[in-house]
């Protein structure tokens, strides 16, 4: 059985079991989150598809670790101006493994 999620602004297809890379969520680590947003849920023949969500089904996870992905390098150039610009940036995330998902 599988569900997509959302949250963060992405959506996600997850499963019993499976550790999932998401926007950082305001957990610590050990903590159990709950994700309301559940766009479907199923598997093969039997799937619901929600409008927007399905109703009652939900998926619980628990907070594995928290940190800050790879750095990104963001470099402005315009030329025959002199003018460059070098950002960098590191996106911080939330691994959450999924233990329950609820139809």
């Amino acid at each position: 059985m599988y569900a997509i999620i959302k949250t963060g602004g992405k959506q996600y297809r997850v499963s019993e079991g499976s550790e999932v890379i998401i926007e950082k969520l305001d957990a610590a680590e050990g903590d159990s989150v709950t994700f309301e947003e559940v766009l479907a849920v199923g598997e093969g023949e039997d799937i619901k598809f929600g409008c927007p969500v399905v109703k009652g089904a939900k998926v619980t996870g628990s907070v594995v670790k928290s940190g800050k992905g790879p750095k990104l390098h963001i470099f402005k150039y315009k030329q025959k101006t002199n003018y460059h610009r070098r950002q960098g940036h590191r996106q911080p995330f939330t691994k959450v493994k999924i233990e329950k998902i609820e139809a």
